[in-house]
């Protein structure tokens, strides 16, 4: 969770020094109907799901429709060059076959004439957050649900317009939003969900405000009620909202094993869970046939969880050399965003900006070491909180180009992000393969305008860049 607006950190702190504030009294009392009204918004997507005549997990097509791609240069996710005069197959959601040969096409397929563009896979994000990227913190925490799901759809459907078909979630009310773009009622990238963010009292995740210190009894607070964040100070309740997770539908775990940029009141260098703790949330994941990724910058907090046994760490960005071998010697992945200016954290504004500052020093010095150790690299964006940030989700994969070839880049964001998509194992939401060109594979496929290996800024510019946009076997856009 990288970015708060300073509306928020203004409240918390006005009210922590003791100050009265309308506002908050108002947001209060908004929250409480906003609580009952979730509860409606969760059956009322249930019934939705139920009702829907597809698998809940599955994502739905025309099982019958052939789509044939003629004359394109294919990238297809692992190569360093593009192969020409390429025709791929589509038949239902899943890519049928792939032709060198400029075979007939079948009598019953539609034709897309690619006229020697670029076809490619689509474009993976591993770390976004789908109900929380384009919403403010302010309207989140105060809002009414109706503009908080109306914005999170308008922005999932901006998402797969910027050529991303697959996102990891880590973080968020997410489990029937991914329903609806699975079933189809609304226009969306894959979603591969974590639910609620695991967090300890005072930890990153933890945006109580000071009205809900100390808890009372068991009452959940807010954003727990919204399906955020999930705090935990004790083995047993770590264990259960663990489960909760996954029995929504989870396909992996997050947990906040130290501070962050954007929670105010628990800065970078804290640890929050014990190494037996943490041991803990991978015994319950692993019995779950998946895996937990943990949220850490410092070293101290990225060498617990090592010891832990976590399969991923994400950020990480003030770890030190021996944090880094230690990393490439475990064979754990490492989740990377590529945070270099102040562009990338417009939204931060208060101690944000400081810690955001940390983050800038510490980027180059990360990947130096990636490159130096070997450390299996997934990228992604973590863009929160903000409507103006979201289309920089192409740039910040663009930011890449200072470390890695155009070809390497493209790679991390298609085949070597569903690589660690894949660890998701027995609770993957999508059986099938994702983040290359091949049979048998996902038809989620983009055709550019350009070639991205000689210009990869071109990515940047999807709405010009992106002639042909393809999910699940189904033509979002198609400029040709």
């Amino acid at each position: 969770m990288f970015r708060l607006g300073m509306k928020y950190q203004h409240l918390v702190h006005g009210v922590g020094c003791g100050c009265s504030s309308p506002m908050l009294l108002q947001a209060s009392r908004r929250l409480d109907e906003f609580s009952r009204r979730s509860f409606l918004r969760g059956a009322g997507a249930a019934a939705i799901a139920a009702a829907t005549p597809v698998a809940s997990f599955a994502q739905t097509a025309e099982v019958d429709a052939k789509v044939l791609f003629t004359r394109a240069r294919l990238f297809d996710g692992k190569s360093d060059a593009l192969q020409p005069n390429v025709q791929i197959l589509v038949e239902g959601n899943r890519i049928a076959s792939i032709d060198t040969t400029n075979s007939a096409p079948p009598a019953d397929a539609t034709v897309i004439d690619c006229e020697d563009r670029v076809l490619m896979p689509g474009l993976i994000d591993a770390h976004w957050h789908a109900v929380f990227a384009a919403v403010p913190l302010p309207v989140l925490m105060a809002g009414d649900p109706g503009i908080i799901f109306a914005t999170s759809t308008a922005e999932a459907e901006r998402t797969l317009m910027r050529g991303f078909t697959t996102v990891r979630d880590l973080g968020g009310p997410v489990f029937s939003f991914k329903q609806a773009i699975d079933s189809g009622i609304i226009p969306g990238p894959r979603i591969f969900p974590s639910g609620a963010m695991i967090t300890t009292s005072g930890g990153h995740g933890d945006l109580r405000m000071p009205s809900e210190i100390p808890r009372n009894g068991g009452q959940l607070s807010h954003g727990e009620l919204l399906g955020g964040a999930a705090i935990v100070d004790d083995a047993g309740a770590l264990q259960l909202r663990i489960r909760e997770q996954l029995l929504q539908g989870a396909s992996q775990i997050k947990v906040m094993a130290g501070g962050g940029v954007s929670s105010p009141r628990s800065p970078l260098d804290m640890t929050t869970f014990s190494e037996d703790e943490l041991r803990t949330a991978v015994n319950v994941a692993r019995d779950w046939n998946t895996y937990v990724t943990v949220h850490a910058y410092a070293p101290n907090t990225v060498q617990r969880a090592l010891a832990a046994g976590v399969t991923c760490v994400e950020h990480a960005h003030l770890m030190d050399e021996e944090t880094a071998r230690m990393i490439a010697d475990k064979g754990v992945w490492l989740s990377m965003q590529p945070f270099l200016t102040m562009e990338d954290a417009a939204s931060q504004t208060g101690p944000g900006v400081e810690r955001a500052q940390q983050l800038f020093v510490g980027t180059p010095r990360v990947y130096e070491f990636v490159k130096k150790y070997g450390i299996k690299t997934a990228w992604g964006s973590d863009v929160l909180f903000s409507p103006e940030l979201t289309p920089r989700q192409n740039i910040m994969l663009t930011h890449l180009s200072r470390w890695y070839t155009n070809a390497e880049i493209l790679r991390i964001a298609t085949s070597v992000n569903a690589e660690l998509l894949a660890l998701s194992n027995l609770r993957t939401p999508y059986e099938g393969k994702l983040g290359v060109i091949e049979a048998g594979a996902f038809a989620d496929l983009l055709v550019l305008n350009g070639n991205p290996l000689d210009n990869i800024r071109l990515i940047e510019e999807p709405e010009t860049s992106l002639a042909v946009i393809m999910k699940d076997g189904r033509v979002h856009r198609n400029a040709l």
